[in-house]
């Protein structure tokens, strides 16, 4: 079996391969091959996940061909049963003019929320556009695991675009999970989560904890919530922002961390306005400190700078993956995968963020009970805002910038973080002046 990584060139690849080096006996995993455009950052990520390879596996793990890197995307798909994409259009030095144009606007410029997020799906579907049919040639069999943010909005993309076997990974469900499990004092294998929104919109509407003598779950959701509540510290780890006991009481549901920036807008763009360096800033910092521990022949082990540069979870998440997706026995994650039902009041066509049961059988989705008042007012508007941001970033790929334009438009209008209408048309055009011509 063939694993193709797109964007290898980033500093998560080793942390991705750690977690499949743990599997490739079981998996049948026989060549991983690394992609990128860039060779001056795939060149030292290859070379260190040979070493970390070698250290963990032995020589079969990380000799000739079982590890191989390229810039030539052909090559790298060809044959391929899985397709990592785990793309940064326009790099750091992008994201971080996204930040500081919304924080000019005084609005949230986060990459995966908002209109941080608008440029960078503008910037991204084009690209993708263009890798789903080179993958349709070499790859038309192949398993898509979209990791490229904002990771619903991306995998709706790679549905339109007629890879249908494609699926959106996010490490947020499981770090809820873990918090969820430590707030409880229970070990986080005993702690599933009711989940469901979309891709950092969601919310764990139950805390189910399982019997650890077999019997039925155990709804612990009032309980998780009151000691979330009851800790500020604890709350803001676990949420990104403490809130108010009556309000996540009122709620009755645990929102992603990501949920800060709708229930707290003000807050956050004083914080951010206020913080010495954007994340983008701070992110090419810890770059800088783990290509140079790529780089050093010396080194055959994860750098601790990984851990600053988030994703925790990733290897766990991607590597769970694939093992389950080659397995007849289900096994129950939570991904962003095409609704199809699973949330009555939400489209088919919708991609939500979801548990379903994966197997070699593919995606089997449960029937869920439709949405809470509180939670849907959300859902609602964000999922049209994300039909419109689809609908430009697919008229950027075909060529029609004036559609792209109009419709963008109306994208930012539309979400709950976006600009007023008379503001939208100056702010989108710095956007698509930004992202320039993409292929």
């Amino acid at each position: 079996m063939k694993i193709a990584v797109i964007g290898a060139g980033s500093t998560y690849t080793p942390e991705l391969l750690d977690g499949l080096l743990d599997r490739l006996a079981a998996l049948g995993i026989e060549r991983v091959a690394l992609h990128d455009i860039a060779p001056e950052r795939l060149e030292p990520v290859a070379a260190f996940c040979r070493r970390l390879a070698r250290r963990k596996g032995g020589e079969a793990a990380a000799g000739a061909g079982a590890i191989v890197h390229t810039t030539d995307l052909g090559q790298a798909l060809d044959g391929a049963r899985f397709v990592v994409v785990q793309l940064r259009v326009g790099g750091q030095a992008a994201r971080s003019a996204d930040i500081e144009r919304c924080l000019r606007r005084g609005l949230v410029g986060q990459e995966t929320t908002g209109m941080g997020g608008l440029a960078k799906a503008l910037r991204t579907i084009p690209v993708i556009a263009g890798l789903a049919l080179e993958i349709a040639r070499r790859a038309p069999d192949a398993w898509v695991l979209n990791f490229t943010n904002p990771a619903g909005l991306i995998t709706r993309a790679w549905l339109r675009l007629g890879h249908a076997r494609a699926l959106g990974l996010c490490n947020l469900p499981a770090d809820l999970n873990a918090h969820c499990a430590a707030a409880l004092d229970l070990p986080r294998e005993r702690v599933r989560l009711d989940y469901a929104g979309l891709n950092h919109l969601s919310w764990a509407r139950r805390v189910l904890v399982d019997d650890a003598g077999g019997g039925a779950a155990a709804d612990r959701t009032a309980a998780a919530v009151e000691r979330l509540a009851a800790d500020p510290e604890r709350c803001r780890r676990a949420l990104g922002f403490a809130y108010p006991r009556e309000f996540l009481a009122g709620l009755g549901a645990i929102p992603c961390g990501y949920l800060r920036y709708y229930y707290a807008t003000a807050h956050e763009v004083a914080r951010l306005r206020a913080a010495p360096r954007n994340r983008a800033e701070e992110v090419l910092e810890i770059e800088r400190e783990l290509f140079a521990w790529y780089a050093d022949p010396a080194r055959d082990e994860k750098p601790p700078a990984l851990a600053k540069r988030g994703g925790a979870g990733y290897s766990r998440i991607a590597a769970g993956l694939v093992s389950a997706l080659c397995d007849d026995r289900p096994v129950r994650e939570i991904v962003n995968v095409e609704n199809r039902g699973a949330l009555p009041d939400l489209p088919d066509d919708a991609v939500v963020e979801i548990p379903v049961l994966l197997s070699r059988r593919g995606a089997e989705r449960e029937p869920l009970r439709p949405l809470e008042p509180p939670l849907r007012a959300l859902v609602e508007p964000v999922r049209a805002y994300e039909d419109l941001a689809l609908a430009a970033g697919l008229a950027l790929a075909e060529g029609d910038p004036a559609a792209a334009r109009r419709l963008a438009i109306q994208a930012a209008v539309v979400h709950p973080l976006g600009p007023d209408a008379p503001e939208a048309p100056a702010l989108i055009d710095e956007i698509l002046s930004a992202a320039g011509p993409r292929p």
